[in-house]
């Protein structure tokens, strides 16, 4: 029997519509979208359903939203699969432990709602990311080494999402350094418009207060494992997952790892489960190059849930 393993997407992910189909088949969906705007305080069904790109991309909605949609997702078709392992990309991670049982759906909406607010308020005045395309891992540490040491600024790896689609993340002037060196090595970077540096210690504060606020929450055994983006293995013991998710705000989205990591258990199936399929797209880059056969594929609506 093929093992199978779950995936989850996070920001960048979004669409419009994203979870309409669900909430008005499902009332367990439509719960989450209501929970998620009392606990937001924000019209995210106008937003994500009816509203524009530029108030989609607010990680205050963008957070919450997409945990739901993805959850709800979750919903509708985890009584079809019996996953071996789940892993879900930053925000991703979230649903990854509301699917395995980890923190109730509810905590874990409570949780992003959080995170999303913490993150648009972490941002400092010249601190961003930008993603670099086009060139190999070796290479990207080398300028980021290079780029913080010349600039005496702090830059790192946030993202290793793919062997040749990376994200840095840290203040200007080292960001500025190293998209010149990009350039030079024939790379292409490209700034993100995001509010903060994520996934550095540069937004330390606002994992802290979100950390404290972990420590609030129920944390159960996993039903089954959650590969954690900043170690790439799983862990079963609930205090270390803690732990481990009061450091994934400012650790790096280890996702080659991740992916690797779960091909080594045995996966040769990865069906990711929400919107767009970015995650999906990026199952080749990553598993291109092993020699048994795996297959992939993207459950981002109803209609697409409705197919296993």
């Amino acid at each position: 029997m093929t093992k199978i393993g779950i995936l989850f997407p996070g920001q960048g992910s979004q669409e419009k519509g994203m979870g309409r189909d669900a909430a008005e088949s499902d009332s367990a969906a439509l719960d989450l979208w209501k929970l998620a705007e009392k606990e937001s305080g924000l019209p995210l069904r106008e937003i994500y359903w009816d509203g524009e790109a530029t108030d989609m991309a607010d990680t205050r909605a963008l957070q919450p939203a997409l945990t739901v949609v993805n959850l709800s997702l979750w919903l509708a078709v985890k009584d079809k699969l019996s996953p071996a392992a789940t892993a879900g990309h930053s925000l991703g991670e979230f649903a990854s432990l509301g699917a395995a049982g980890i923190l109730s759906m509810e905590d874990c909406i409570k949780a992003v709602t959080l995170r999303g607010r913490l993150m648009a308020e972490s941002g400092g005045a010249g601190h961003g990311m930008a993603a670099v395309v086009k060139l190999q891992q070796d290479k990207v540490e080398k300028i980021v080494d290079a780029a913080g040491k010349t600039s005496g600024k702090e830059l790192r790896i946030a993202n290793y999402n793919t062997p040749a689609q990376f994200v840095i993340s840290g203040e200007q002037e080292a960001l500025d350094a190293a998209e010149a060196l990009v350039k030079e090595a024939k790379g292409r970077a490209i700034r993100l418009a995001v509010s903060g540096a994520f996934h550095s210690p540069l937004i330390q504060e606002a994992a802290d207060e979100f950390g404290a606020f972990l420590k609030t929450l129920t944390w159960n055994a996993p039903a089954f494992p959650v590969h954690h983006n900043a170690t790439a293995l799983p862990q079963p013991d609930p205090e270390q997952i803690l732990i481990t998710m009061q450091n994934q705000m400012t650790s790096s989205v280890l996702w080659i790892q991740t992916m690797q990591a779960m091909w080594v258990t045995g996966i040769r199936e990865f069906i990711e489960v929400g919107p767009k399929g970015v995650l999906f797209k990026m199952l080749k880059a990553n598993l291109g190059s092993m020699e048994e056969k795996w297959s992939g594929r993207n459950i981002g609506n109803l209609e697409q849930a409705g197919e296993l």
